[in-house]
């Protein structure tokens, strides 16, 4: 079958990587992290819960995955969590958990398999990020989101983390990230080449400035519709393997679709992926063999209008999810060699007229 798409003029330069190219993901592990300390609203800490309910770990199943869900991590409440500077919410909450969730995910990718972290707000990528680069230091990060995530403690107007994580993250910020309480196990592990957005669509001004000035990659709902989803992929992958192969973190929020697809979430932003972009991004990520971790962020159950909406945004996190591990539009098939032919291809016609 000959390639076509983003992936065909990589795999040229990169002929290995064929090697890698539709490799079922034998071994995936679940982490559920109930973190809600990032942001304001209640409901999230119910997300890792509301995946399962929505028939996440058959549908994986069902892919020919080999699925050990480790439950929910266990995340202590730190009594009189006092603001820092007066405007940071919950510092010391979203350090210790986010502490706790780099150590899962740490172990579960240096045991061999691909980890997907339900969430829980998106702080959550603290942990989950700083994890997977104790095991794959030279990861690429894909990060789609209707927001940058990436302003300081210093310029950020909400003060809640789930803005945030981006900026202890990124090497380039070290100087212009203060020391939180709850953060002094965190050690920036990214570089602004490491990183590609997808769907930005509500950037604050300091946000804007740190992508300018550190040429940071990103593709806003703007650029996906000047360039089409296909080319955004091409220019993604080679951003990020144009020049080596290496593990993948896919850290997705639910919001950076479209509202009308995904209204069970905090912060939605209209103008988002359609569902068709939105799967087009997994299957071509899939497609590189290298995807290593998922986030799945920021669904939140008791902000949707009816329990319709909930299920809908439900059903939509378990698709892509699913996607990620082979899901296809054109069907989700176990292997199959060759056609079946007749039992008794000799029989004779005198036989047969004896059966009769």
């Amino acid at each position: 079958m000959a390639l076509r798409g983003p992936l065909a003029r990589l795999l040229r330069a990169q002929p290995d990587a064929a090697l890698r190219l539709h490799r079922r993901a034998h071994s995936v592990a679940l982490v559920g992290a109930p973190l809600s300390r990032g942001q304001k609203q209640r409901g999230v800490d119910h997300g890792p819960a509301t995946l399962r309910a929505a028939g996440l770990v058959e549908r994986l199943a069902g892919l020919g995955c080999q699925v050990h869900d480790f439950g929910d991590l266990n995340f202590t409440q730190v009594p009189n969590d006092e603001l820092y500077n007066n405007l940071i919410l919950y510092p010391r909450s979203v350090g210790l958990a986010s502490q706790v969730l780099a150590d899962a995910v740490s172990r579960a990718v240096a045991a061999g398999h691909r980890c997907v972290t339900l969430g829980g707000d998106h702080s959550l990528a603290l942990g989950s990020v700083s994890g997977h680069a104790r095991q794959c230091p030279h990861l690429g990060v894909i990060w789609v989101d209707a927001h940058a995530d990436i302003n300081t403690p210093l310029t950020t107007q909400s003060g809640s983390l789930h803005g945030q994580p981006l900026s202890f993250l990124l090497r380039e910020l070290q100087d212009k990230v203060p020391q939180l309480p709850g953060f002094s196990w965190l050690k920036p592990c990214l570089s602004a080449s490491d990183i590609v957005y997808i769907g930005l669509r509500d950037v604050d001004p300091a946000e804007y400035y740190i992508l300018k000035n550190f040429e940071i990659q990103y593709f806003s709902m703007r650029d996906i519709d000047r360039l089409g989803i296909c080319k955004v992929m091409e220019r993604t992958f080679e951003q990020l393997m144009g020049r080596r192969q290496r593990p993948i973190h896919l850290s997705f929020d639910i919001d950076a679709f479209d509202p009308s697809l995904a209204p069970a979430t905090g912060t939605p932003v209209l103008g988002g992926l359609t569902y068709r972009e939105g799967m087009y991004i997994t299957e071509e990520i899939h497609n590189t063999g290298m995807l290593s971790a998922v986030d799945m962020v920021e669904v939140n159950p008791l902000l949707g209008a009816s329990q319709e909406a909930v299920k809908a945004t439900a059903r939509l996190a378990v698709d892509v999810i699913a996607t990620c591990f082979g899901q296809t539009r054109e069907g989700a098939h176990i292997a199959f060699d060759e056609l079946p032919t007749p039992s008794s291809p000799d029989e004779s016609d005198s036989e047969e007229q004896v059966r009769i």
